[in-house]
């Protein structure tokens, strides 16, 4: 866990992309949920944001191990 901190206060492109990544995976289940409409009403801003993450993070340097 202090890895990934570490990473994501250094920018490095790792601990970013799987955020991002997740964050994506969360907009997709509250789209496809059908109980709570506040879930599926923000689904796709949720979604775009951590698309248009994942596409600045690209852009950020690789982990140096």
């Amino acid at each position: 866990m202090s890895a990934f901190i570490n990473g994501l206060a250094r920018f490095r492109r790792g601990p970013w992309e799987m955020l991002a990544s997740v964050l994506i995976g969360i907009g997709v289940v509250m789209l496809m949920q059908p109980w709570v409409l506040i879930l599926y009403t923000y689904s796709f801003a949720v979604t775009l944001t951590g698309t248009v993450m994942f596409l600045v993070v690209s852009h950020f340097p690789e982990d140096d191990r």
